[in-house]
């Protein structure tokens, strides 16, 4: 049978609509099933951190400024590192002010800092050769500006020999909380909001603006401490999400609103579910009314 012009033009255009909506659902299908399992994958993480908190660390360091550095192509210097087992809190510091005063050069850093930096980095890669098989834990360590491949890099560039933890057992804590909690889950900048509001001591914490000024002022013990400050922070707040306890500006539905979307449009977009839904309420109605209908019937 052949279809008049607007009788096809309706159906090619209601068969494009439909087609629309699908597309749309499937989209939107994706992006909560995505969101469902970055948090699934943020969870599992960090049930894994204190699954083994034995073999589970907290690393953080402190650096010159790799802000405002003008045309200086030298990667930043390197000023204390910390890592810290979240089992015992046994914590390893490596400082450039511990290997000048046993250098007996502690009025002499300026004019020694490539060597004792050197040592000191030499010295973490040595602690971190020892744990490359544990999970590392950390607060936004993820490039070359501030990060693993930063300290491999500063590393090579002073002579050392650097080891590589592998990526997959690097777990940044910053981004679990995100994933966990939602993108406004607490303002900028994230770690002081967080410390505020789970009244958490600021004592001898130092914020970016504040290394770079200690930096600049040869202040390396104040470093030293922010550094060691930090990585206690860490390992509390890994502990308060991990337990549920960490507060937040997160809503109820900003922490398991995504779960319930996921199922929500993944029902919808199984047609057959939907039906088999249909088919089990239509039977239960019969089943609790059929003495009334078959009374009447009959």
């Amino acid at each position: 049978m052949i279809l008049p012009f607007h009788a096809k033009f309706a159906k090619i255009m209601l068969h494009k609509g439909i087609l629309g909506q699908d597309r749309k659902r499937g989209d939107r299908v994706g992006k909560q099933r995505d969101l469902y399992k970055g948090l699934k994958r943020a969870k599992d993480q960090l049930n894994e951190v204190f699954e083994r908190p034995e073999q589970s660390v907290v690393v953080h360091y402190s650096c010159e400024s790799f802000y405002d550095r003008g045309n200086n192509p030298t990667s930043p210097r390197v000023t204390s590192l910390a890592i810290r087992n979240l089992d015992s809190g046994q914590t390893r510091s490596f400082s450039i002010h511990l290997i000048a005063e046993r250098k007996g050069l502690l009025n002499q850093i300026d004019q020694h800092y490539d060597e004792l930096e050197l040592e000191m980095l030499n010295e973490f890669f040595d602690a971190a050769r020892e744990r490359r098989q544990f999970l590392w834990l950390h607060w936004n360590m993820r490039d070359a500006n501030y990060g693993f491949e930063a300290l491999e890099n500063r590393a090579r560039a002073l002579g050392g020999q650097a080891v590589s933890i592998p990526e997959e057992r690097r777990y940044d804590l910053s981004r679990i909380l995100v994933a966990i909690y939602g993108t406004g889950y607490i303002g900028h900048p994230r770690l002081e909001n967080l410390m505020t509001k789970n009244h958490v001591t600021a004592r001898d914490f130092l914020n970016g603006a504040q290394e770079a000024a200690a930096f600049e002022n040869k202040e390396f013990v104040k470093l030293h401490q922010s550094t060691l400050r930090k990585v206690d922070i860490l390992a509390n707040l890994a502990g308060r999400a991990h337990a549920d306890d960490l507060q937040t500006n997160a809503s109820w539905m900003d922490k398991h609103g995504r779960s319930l979307k996921a199922a929500i449009e993944w029902f919808k977009e199984h047609w057959l579910v939907q039906a088999a839904s249909v088919v089990i309420v239509l039977g239960a109605a019969l089943y609790k009314w059929w003495p009334a209908v078959s009374e009447w019937i009959h």
